[in-house]
């Protein structure tokens, strides 16, 4: 079995005592072993005062747990959580690492990166009570086996009506896979899965972070190694044009650890095309095989064909260490995201890169907070934007070292 990623050394950080900080973020709730703890992947709001997310272990099993937090409003101090289900490692499989996703009839789709006979992995959805106070109800839609993926650690997204994702290992050379997974149509019951490729280390190893879609549905990702330097790469997959019926891979950047190694998180894209993401390590010598990075990728202008890499922060430990999760913008272009170490504290910070303007022509990297322990530790997810604030769940910290949901003024 592959370690989980870096960040599962979070849940061994000791609190610290805190330093008085000018920006600290609002705890929303305090996990504890009794329901589930250890929250790494990110929120989901389905309104802006009722959110969802798992913890990779805790429950009835300790196998993991979905939650939902409620509150009055998003404004509240006070929200409430209610555990939706408990997984059985027996039954449907264990440990929800990545974000959960959504579909309009309110059911809830994730992965579980171990559990089943197989022991590899899951894709499971949740669906809401026909019923007041009835259960939600527990479907395994597909149980990888090694050859069709294993170990799952990022998350789903959904494009035309499928469902798509990565696993860190498994496939033809045990390096992880991209799949697609289908819904029952007439004459197929059951949900189907299907590997549109598996790295063979050149041209990848290790997916962790989501897929992204553009319009044409090619999918983007990234894997934590592979590569000619074995630091990682970007890769795209394009989808089969007729009377092709294979996908097509191709890597758009490889890592070499100057400019980056390691990247753990989604890329995000904007209107003109350039991709944005994190590094977990490398940019710099400020910490063993460097601090970490967040990079732009900008694709080629005619007659070039290689993408572009700028570096717009090399992390230095004292602003962050370990970026783990994804990035997140606002309306106007600037950059948010955590690091699962560094700070103040040592455990782990929120940042912010300010978009260039007219009178600042560069990115401008600012802390907006870091975590002491007691209102959390080492932030792994992704950050979510409701009404101007910052929502996001950390690892460790809060009373029992369980994490916390945390929101934070931008």
């Amino acid at each position: 079995m592959p370690p989980p990623p870096k960040l599962a050394a979070a849940l061994l950080l000791s609190l610290t005592a805190g330093h008085a900080h000018a920006a600290p973020p609002t705890v929303l709730y305090n996990f504890d072993n009794g329901t589930g703890w250890a929250p790494y992947g990110s929120l989901l709001a389905v309104t802006s005062d009722r959110l969802y997310g798992t913890t990779f272990v805790g429950g009835t099993h300790n196998d993991g747990i979905v939650f939902e937090l409620s509150a009055a409003s998003a404004s509240s101090s006070v929200w409430t959580e209610t555990v939706l289900t408990s997984f059985n490692n027996a039954t449907i499989g264990e440990y929800p690492n990545g974000n959960l996703i959504a579909d309009h009839l309110g059911n809830l789709y994730g992965t579980l990166y171990e559990g089943t006979a197989s022991g590899f992995g899951a894709v499971f959805q949740l669906s809401p009570p026909a019923a007041a106070n009835a259960p939600w109800t527990e479907t395994t839609l597909v149980t990888f086996t090694g050859a069709n993926g294993q170990y799952p650690l990022g998350s789903l997204i959904r494009m035309s009506g499928k469902y798509y994702g990565t696993t860190y290992q498994g496939g033809v050379s045990g390096n992880g896979i991209v799949f697609e997974l289908a819904p029952p149509s007439a004459g197929h019951p059951a949900w189907s899965e299907t590997v549109l490729t598996s790295f063979t280390g050149t041209n990848g190893q290790y997916p962790l972070g989501s897929l992204i879609a553009d319009s044409a549905g090619n999918l983007y990702g990234t894997t934590e190694r592979g590569g000619s330097s074995n630091d990682g790469t970007v890769f795209k997959l394009a989808p089969p044009i007729s009377p092709q019926t294979a996908w097509t891979e191709s890597v758009l950047f490889t890592f070499t650890g100057t400019n980056g190694e390691f990247p753990h998180g989604s890329l995000i894209k904007d209107s003109a095309g350039n991709f944005y993401g994190t590094t977990g390590n490398g940019g710099g010598t400020s910490c063993y095989q460097g601090c970490g990075t967040v990079f732009e990728l900008s694709p080629p202008v005619a007659p070039q064909t290689a993408w572009t890499q700028t570096i717009l922060t090399a992390f230095t430990g004292t602003n962050g260490e370990i970026p783990e999760g994804s990035l997140v913008a606002d309306s106007a272009g600037n950059l948010y995201g955590t690091t699962s170490a560094g700070g103040a504290d040592s455990n782990g910070t929120v940042f912010k890169l300010a978009r260039p303007t007219v009178s600042h022509p560069t990115w401008i990297t600012s802390v907006l907070t870091s975590f002491n322990g007691t209102n959390g530790a080492a932030p792994a997810g992704s950050l979510i934007i409701i009404g101007g604030k910052l929502f996001g769940t950390a690892v460790g910290g809060g009373p029992c070292n369980c994490g916390t949901v945390y929101k934070l003024a931008r």
